[in-house]
């Protein structure tokens, strides 16, 4: 069964390892690396839970996707529905059953750890939406019989992840998917006319949000109205990245992290530790990692044979660029704080196994048949 799952005919258990991106191998390990020392400092140096909870969660996701990178292409293409038919059933667990926290219900316990589904819809989702167009034709696909599939697949998710309440991974599961319509060649007029529709709604959408969402919003507009409350989680951001200057406050040297004015370090704010101690030339050198592995995400996607992996690798690409950027803004005060954690970078098992996920799926286009 399990040899049935790996690239088959002509091309060896061999050629796969042989085909294998070690460049993208090796970014994915340095960055893991780095999370390594970066976690390591949050605790001010010692080796306690976070760090080694995230260590043995890397090491493990990290083999599962080497393992996951050996099914062929048709594996995933094959399955697609029935991964997504899978997450979103979790998704409906968690409404049922899930674990609460902080005023939120979003895990799933599954006694080694708790599974957040959501992270997990990021990925299937875009699965989903590979398959679906894959198949179908360039001048069906503004069609509004071709339409109707996958926003009900959109927007079931983004419903349910929403009233969790988890307003910042809906968003980004709403993009996810956007995107891959829009990769498919969806006409932009649809687009234009949602987003037109979106800020026409605006002051609808924001009188259903929660308390503590529209405080946030609040807050992005104007941190100082509230500094020893809502706004200072993002003005001690600002000033721990501000103070690292050009080339950092050295490892283990962050002051605002040290002295615990940075609160959810490990989580969401992890670059703002990393970012005090290395400063402005260590931020480039890691942004640059996540160039260089979006790079190659789209390197393969564009070599690949399949269109069904090329629809992926493009619309994970996307994605992956938007998980990036959403953080880095959102800790620099750029966007509302939304929950978006740094891919790998922060802790967090749920959101680095759709990651490892992600990266497997991309490493099964490697090689394809046409």
């Amino acid at each position: 069964m399990l040899s049935r799952n790996f690239i088959s005919g002509r091309i060896s258990f061999l050629d796969k390892v042989l085909s294998l991106d070690y460049f993208l191998i090796f970014l994915i390990l340095l960055l893991g690396i780095i999370s390594f020392f970066a976690m390591y400092s949050t605790e001010s140096g010692n080796f306690s839970y976070y760090t080694k909870s995230h260590i043995y969660r890397f090491s493990v996701f990290f083999l599962l996707f080497i393992l996951l990178s050996f099914f062929k292409i048709q594996f995933w293409k094959k399955n697609s529905y029935i991964f997504y038919t899978f997450v979103l059933s979790l998704l409906i667990c968690v409404y049922f059953f899930g674990v609460t926290s902080s005023g939120s219900k979003r895990w799933i316990n599954l006694f080694i750890f708790n599974l957040q589904p959501s992270e997990l819809m990021k990925i299937s989702l875009i699965v989903f939406l590979a398959r679906y167009y894959s198949k179908r034709p360039t001048h069906t696909v503004s069609k509004f019989t071709s339409l109707l599939i996958p926003l009900i697949a959109l927007i079931i998710p983004v419903f349910l992840v929403l009233n969790q309440p988890d307003l910042g991974t809906a968003l980004l599961i709403a993009i996810g998917g956007l995107i891959v319509i829009w990769l498919a060649g969806v006409k932009i007029k649809y687009f234009m006319f949602s987003i037109v529709t979106l800020v026409c709604s605006l002051p609808l959408v924001i009188a259903f949000l929660k308390p503590y969402q529209k405080l946030r919003i609040l807050t992005f507009l104007n941190p100082e109205r509230d500094p020893l409350g809502a706004g200072y989680q993002i003005i001690q951001s600002k000033i721990a990245i501000g103070s690292g200057g050009f080339f950092g406050k050295g490892f283990l040297q962050g002051s605002q992290s040290y002295l615990d004015y940075l609160p959810e370090k490990h989580t969401d704010f992890i670059f703002t530790l990393f970012s005090e101690e290395f400063g402005f030339i260590g931020s480039v050198l890691l942004l640059v990692i996540y160039i260089l592995i979006i790079y190659k995400i789209i390197s393969i996607g564009n070599s690949s044979k399949d269109n069904f992996a090329k629809l992926f690798c493009f619309g994970f690409a996307a994605s992956f660029f938007v998980y990036v950027t959403v953080n880095m803004m959102m800790v620099l005060g750029l966007l509302p704080i939304v929950g978006a954690p740094l891919p790998v970078m922060s802790y967090g098992g749920s959101s680095m196994l759709s990651i490892m996920i992600g990266f497997a799926i991309v490493m099964s286009s490697k090689i394809t048949k046409s």
